[in-house]
């Protein structure tokens, strides 16, 4: 077969002016990057302002493994199967991060026959919003330094006469906003800045990811420009010396933040394989994040189509969860139905089980992509390629765990089995009957890898009918609730844990939070995605787990604060083979490696 660069270089594409008339865009509302994409003007927002919406549909996924499970493939293909069978249909899915893309993880435009072309632009840099996210952030960051600078170099009654501003006293230990980049890179974990003569004062600093920036959550969660530019002037960047918050607004430095982003806050249109449009934009990590594409993109393509295919990161403990708490509580827009991308491989490494080894594969490098690449657990691998009933069926467990998961929250569900061509016919037809006989609204084996929009059809068609069910969505937790309260349901009710253990620190940062009138505001749980649980060791589906939260970061401009649990980091390392190592230009001058 043909690989996913292959088959996106030889694909025919629509004039991305045609694609987006076809969706119901006007030319005046499309900002075009040449013929393959186009941003998309928000002005459409008030042109369909009495539009009807269409019905949303979340893809999610069983807990990943290294083999990957299909989540992106799955919605590409659902998006291009629903426009096969005649129903109007978009996707909409967040900007792949560089990091993951030269790092383990690889690119994210889909694959084979069911993916976003040209993947080489959508993986690369698309139209420079994550890079007018990390110039933005790290705008903020250098406007810190320099008060600091300037506050301790001149005192309070110079520093008010000769810059006409308000001195603000910041507490060099208490500066809560550092920088970014987008790439992998854990020398950057902590820095000291400020070093060498008239450059402090010194203090102690970090970089993250840009898919880690607060800016990147807000332009995700933001409904337009002016919510944008007000949650950014509520960035809690740092406190002064009296414990007291310092905003963005307070600093001075927000309108010139949303400057740089006001046209990252327009979605970026592209295509599919088949010609069925996808939005694309924001980035969030699903582990660090709440990990879904923006509000923004799903409402426009709410009013110009009648089903919107997105998708939540990571498992549905992960992305899904964030997508029900904290995004729906931002949009009002709750899914009609969800998706629950599974595979026979998937449920084989999620049983804990390991029989047959494969002398081809003695050991399978496994990155902990919520932490770090040194981090990595080496387990032995098995032929996961051959049929094995007993680790399928200990493997159901975890499936049947994310089905129940997904249905507490009151949304139909249908599981796609992502098929790989060495799969059993037995055992799908073992696993199609299982999931018929548990919670599912239905199951079906999607093919659309390897057979694009022909191979998705059924899958297409059950969705449409559990969309057409009455959902009865509902949240995990009230906004009243005390953090220490959300906390515990999370991860007694989300994971399964029979508790939740906070550190001192995140003790003390509960009682601030609170004492700063934040106390209201969702949880966004940084954790690991390779198992349900803190750890990723624990497979399956853990029991008898306590969930260690070491600290409480609050994020007042997205709209809630982020629990760091376990060993969670916000900037990935690079392993031992990175993804770039395969990424060069060929005598054509086409970029290659990528996929």
């Amino acid at each position: 077969m043909l690989t996913d660069m292959d088959i996106s270089s030889r694909a025919s594409l629509k004039n991305i002016t045609e694609l987006g008339t076809d969706l119901g865009l006007l030319p005046e509302e499309m900002m075009l990057f040449g013929h393959t994409k186009a941003k998309v003007d928000l002005s459409v927002l008030q042109r369909l302002a009495g539009q009807r919406k269409g019905k949303l549909i979340i893809v999610t996924a069983v807990t990943p493994t290294p083999h990957g499970e299909g989540k992106t493939v799955t919605s590409i293909g659902l998006t291009q199967s629903l426009n096969a069978i005649g129903q109007k249909a978009c996707a909409c899915i967040r900007q792949p991060s560089m990091g993951p893309v030269f790092g383990v993880k690889g690119g994210a435009a889909g694959g084979g026959y069911a993916q976003v072309v040209p993947m080489q632009e959508m993986n690369l840099h698309l139209t420079g919003d994550i890079h007018a996210v990390s110039s933005a952030h790290n705008l903020g960051a250098a406007a810190i330094a320099a008060r600091l600078f300037h506050e301790a170099r001149l005192g309070k009654a110079e520093f008010e006469a000769q810059s006409g501003q308000a001195f603000l006293a910041i507490d060099p230990k208490e500066i809560r906003w550092h920088r970014v980049v987008d790439h992998n890179d854990r020398c950057l974990r902590q820095i000291q800045v400020g070093l060498g003569d008239n450059n402090g004062p010194e203090y102690g600093s970090s970089f993250d990811i840009t898919a880690a920036s607060e800016l990147m959550a807000i332009l995700a969660l933001s409904h337009d420009l002016a919510d944008l530019r007000a949650r950014i002037g509520r960035l809690v960047l740092a406190l002064n010396t009296q414990g007291q918050v310092i905003t963005a607004d307070d600093l001075g430095v927000a309108g010139a933040m949303t400057a740089i982003m006001a046209d990252a806050i327009k979605p970026t249109l592209m295509q599919t394989l088949n010609g069925s449009p996808c939005l694309i934009h924001s980035g969030p990590f699903a582990n660090i994040a709440h990990g879904n594409s923006s509000i923004i993109a799903d409402d426009i393509a709410l009013r110009l189509a009648g089903f919107v295919v997105t998708e939540g990161g990571f498992g549905s403990d992960m992305g899904f969860e964030k997508f029900c708490n904290i995004k729906v509580r931002q949009s009002g827009q709750a899914p009609a139905a969800a998706v629950l991308v599974t595979t026979l491989k998937a449920l084989k490494a999620n049983s804990g089980l390991a029989t047959e080894v494969d002398s081809n594969v003695s050991n399978i490098y496994v990155p902990n992509i919520s932490a770090t690449n040194s981090n990595a657990t080496n387990i032995n691998a098995t032929n996961i390629n051959a049929p094995d009933q007993a680790r399928l069926e200990a493997g159901f467990a975890n499936l049947n765990w994310h089905i129940n998961n997904v249905a507490r929250y009151g949304i139909p569900v249908v599981v796609a089995i992502n098929r790989f061509a060495t799969d059993s016919d037995a055992e799908l037809q073992w696993l199609m009957e299982a999931v018929n006989a548990s919670a599912a609204f239905g199951c079906e084996i999607s093919d659309a890898f390897s057979q694009g929009e022909a191979g998705a059809i059924a899958l297409a068609q059950t969705v449409v009918r559990a969309a057409e069910t009455e959902s009865q969505f509902k949240l995990l937790y009230p906004d009243e609730a005390s953090l220490e309260a959300k906390l515990s349901t999370l991860a007694e009710v989300g994971y399964g844990a029979t508790g939740v253990s906070l550190s001192i620190e995140a003790k003390q940062q509960a009682q601030q939070l609170t004492a700063l009138g934040y106390g209201h505001l969702p949880l966004c749980m940084a954790k690991t995605p390779l198992s349900i649980s803190h750890d990723p060791s624990l497979k399956g589906v853990p029991k008898d787990f306590v969930v260690p939260v070491r600290e409480l970061v609050l994020h007042a401009g997205a709209g809630f604060i982020t629990a760091l649990v376990g060993n969670v980091m916000t900037m990935p390392g690079l392993g031992l083979k990175p993804g770039y190592l395969k990424i060069d230009i060929d005598a054509k001058s086409e970029i290659v490696g990528l996929g």
